[in-house]
């Protein structure tokens, strides 16, 4: 009988290894889902086209609706959810804190969308001095007021704040517990029916109150999959919307309680990023959003609404965007 020829101890080395990777790969388990938390704004609500057009899996992404922007906060802080859609100047205090978000996204652009309103009768800002004024416990309405107080030569000290969820306020405005508030859509619409007037927007802040999809920075490296998927379902919204806005805006106003015509018209206070321009905005050498979210940033350590700096650029993550295959 023949001998074998024995074989390099080298190919055995490299058979072994091969094998113990394929073995580790069969152990590999999948991407949990990604939870991505939203409040009742009309920005997040292409999330839930996608989602109802059957373009984001529930399985791969599951979105949770809060019932205000500072319990979207809580629940990233508290590890109850992977990311949000959040505001720049919300994302900076999460970032200060070191819960090391990352934007992935722009959302929107407000421009109109967020508002300050007053009884029936006020004309302006002027109006509410010392009167009540609701505003949700979070950076974003706190923001809003001081710039607008600032604009009309005006102070927090000026009015009594009342802090307040944003789902409350347009019941306290009813009841008379407050004279005016920091709002957006939908509850602008509510102020408005109860006879409010609107007497600050977003127009004269032009580029200053910025949306974004963030999450956790592992998050990026853990479920990448899910997080291109999140892009692609956003994407496919809003073509959607483009395509049939009248069908897409009567969907969106059923989950905001208005109706389609309503939904279309609160729409046209935000700019809507396309992917080219959110490339520019948060990614390149010079990405346009650290530009104007340095102005941001300064205005809020002047207002005292930020207690420190944080890098801009290394809170940008465009190569998720990059990446996606449209």
């Amino acid at each position: 009988m023949t001998a074998m020829p024995s074989l390099p101890l080298s190919i055995f080395r490299v058979a072994f290894l091969a094998l113990v990777l394929a073995l580790a790969g069969c152990d590999r388990q999948p991407e949990p889902p990604l939870r991505i938390g939203t409040n009742v704004w009309i920005g997040s609500e292409p999330l839930y086209l996608a989602r109802e057009l059957g373009k984001l899996d529930p399985a791969v992404v599951q979105l949770v609706e809060y019932p205000s922007a500072s319990e979207v906060l809580r629940a990233f802080r508290n590890q109850a959810i992977d990311g949000m859609v959040i505001s720049l100047d919300e994302l900076f205090g999460l970032a200060v804190d070191g819960f090391d978000p990352r934007i992935v996204l722009v959302v929107d652009v407000s421009h109109g969308a967020d508002v300050v309103v007053g009884r029936k009768g006020m004309k302006s800002m002027q109006d509410l001095k010392g009167k009540s004024v609701a505003v949700e416990s979070s950076a974003l309405g706190a923001f809003v007021l001081a710039r607008a107080l600032a604009l009309n030569g005006m102070s927090a000290a000026d009015v009594d704040v009342v802090h307040m969820e944003s789902n409350e306020q347009p019941g306290a405005f009813e009841k008379g517990t407050v004279d005016g508030a920091v709002t957006f859509d939908p509850y602008r619409a509510q102020f408005l029916r109860a006879g409010a007037t609107t007497l600050f927007d977003s127009t004269k802040i032009p580029g200053e109150i910025v949306d974004l999809l963030a999450v956790r920075a592992g998050a990026i490296d853990r479920q990448p999959h899910a997080i291109q998927a999140l892009l692609a379902g956003w994407f496919d919204a809003i073509d959607y919307l483009k395509r049939e806005p009248k069908d897409a805006a009567r969907r969106m106003g059923i989950r905001q309680q208005t109706t389609g015509e309503q939904f279309l018209e609160a729409l046209g206070g935000l700019r809507i990023p396309s992917r080219d321009e959110n490339l520019a905005m948060i990614g390149g050498a010079s990405p346009a959003l650290a530009v104007t979210g340095k102005r941001l940033m300064a205005l809020m350590l002047e207002a005292k609404l930020l207690r420190a700096e944080v890098p801009i650029p290394a809170l940008l993550a465009p190569a998720p965007l990059a990446e996606l295959k449209r």
